[in-house]
């Protein structure tokens, strides 16, 4: 039996999007081949700001100095959490090594890139949050430069709440600068800054479409789209709960889908009944991006049993994945695709983006289900390495030269069998392709 769409979506997260690439290839151009003025140009045009753009010690410290000791120690509090789940994850991955054959012996080793730029959203909403899990979990990693930078606000500069978490998560140098124009600025090594190995954080169009065509020069950690989240809920659920949840990330923006996937019809249409008044409840910006997304983006899915409820949340792969139901137990087990899973009403998606200690950095718009999101595994390369004896050579030496000449690779083929001429000149070997 197909599932019934009790709420079906009249958009998808690519709906209505312009094309942005030409706009942000050539100001990438442009600051490429001008440097710091050019960079300047489009900060002045732009975030319309002009003071100091790569903020000093006692600018930071002025910064600091105005946040509320309470918002401090919120901020210390959901830093802890991030590092010591940060810490526990690299803990997962070591350097190794293995005798494959007597007398070649192969490994790994875990080395943190050297410099990280953290892109930190703070246009229509300061995110204090995303600064910690940026600039944390390269600090866990070791990286040993990292660059937080954020769109400033005409007149004011960034916002001082993402100055103090930037500054007590680790950051070494904090750049009051937005958009295209900010992640150029750490790729090109501008303003005296080192060269960004890899970038990280959430962003608008713009900022996704500049990695998008700066990968490959750096990393990334992953192309962004609109956040988007799925509950799952039975019988069992609070179908208040399930609309605060829902109404609460639908206000991230107007294109980001909300879906609520349940095998129980009459929770199903209590939540639809109630999730515009919550809407309505919210402050002004806030209800008009609750309203679109509600409205043009978000769906109620009515399946026949959980585990059609599963195989449909899968098919979605949402970034945040909440479950609401009878026996978590077997729903951590079966789930396979989606960015963050909280189980539960006793967490919420809200938990994880500001405070719990797990990333908010995480795969949208399907992308769950072949990555994971920003860890500090990302800012690791995993790198490879093998010596060997001689007589441990001998081996794999020969199965060189065979598989290569098979392949057509004399050149490859050779390499093995200079070392078995010089190791073992009283040796004949059979290296023919057919051998």
């Amino acid at each position: 039996m197909p599932v019934e769409y009790l709420k079906k979506a009249t958009l998808t997260s690519s709906s209505g999007a312009s094309d942005v690439k030409e706009i942000v290839s050539k100001i990438l151009d442009d600051i490429e081949a001008g440097g710091d003025a050019a960079a300047l140009e489009y900060a002045a045009k732009f975030d319309q700001y002009e003071g100091n753009v790569l903020l000093t010690a006692e600018e930071i410290e002025a910064a600091c100095a105005v946040v509320p000791e309470k918002l401090k120690s919120d901020i210390r509090f959901s830093h802890d959490n991030v590092r010591r789940f940060a810490e526990a994850q690299k803990a997962t991955v070591a350097d190794i090594e293995y005798e494959v054959v007597p007398g070649m012996t192969v490994g790994q080793r875990a080395i943190p890139v050297d410099a990280a730029g953290c892109y930190v959203p703070g246009g229509r909403y300061s995110h204090i949050a995303s600064a910690i899990m940026t600039v944390t979990t390269a600090k866990v990693a070791g990286c040993t430069h990292i660059t937080a930078c954020s769109p400033p606000r005409p007149g004011v500069g960034v916002a001082p709440a993402i100055i103090y978490a930037a500054h007590i998560c680790g950051a070494d140098k904090i750049l009051a600068m937005g958009g295209v124009q900010g992640v150029a600025a750490m790729t090109f090594g501008l303003f005296g800054l080192p060269k960004a190995n890899i970038l990280v954080g959430p962003g608008n169009q713009f900022v996704a479409e500049a990695k998008r065509i700066l990968f490959g020069r750096v990393g990334i950690d992953m192309i962004a789209g609109p956040t988007d989240s799925l509950v799952l809920a039975d019988g069992s659920a609070d179908a208040h709960i399930v609309a605060t949840d829902l109404v609460s990330q639908a206000e991230h923006g107007y294109n980001s889908p909300v879906w609520l996937v349940t095998d129980d019809r009459a929770l199903a249409e209590k939540v639809m009944e109630m999730v515009p008044t919550l809407i309505d409840d919210l402050p002004d910006v806030n209800r008009e991006n609750a309203f679109a997304a509600w409205r043009d983006y978000a769906e109620v899915i009515l399946c026949a049993d959980r585990e059609e409820m599963a195989a449909t949340s899968d098919a979605y792969a949402p970034e945040h994945l909440t479950v609401q139901a009878e026996d978590l137990d077997w729903w951590l087990d079966r789930l396979t695709c989606y960015g963050s899973l909280f189980l539960g009403e006793e967490t919420t998606v809200s938990y994880g983006d500001k405070a719990s200690g797990t990333n908010h950095v995480l795969p949208t718009s399907g992308a769950a289900n072949y990555t994971g999101g920003l860890s500090v595994h990302k800012y690791m390369k995993i790198v490879t390495w093998q010596r060997a004896t001689r007589e441990g050579s001998k081996s794999v030496a020969e199965a060189t030269a065979r598989i290569s000449r098979l392949e057509g690779m004399e050149g490859h083929a050779r390499a093995a069998d200079v070392r078995l001429a010089k190791y073992f000149p009283d040796e004949t070997f059979d290296l023919t392709a057919d051998g």
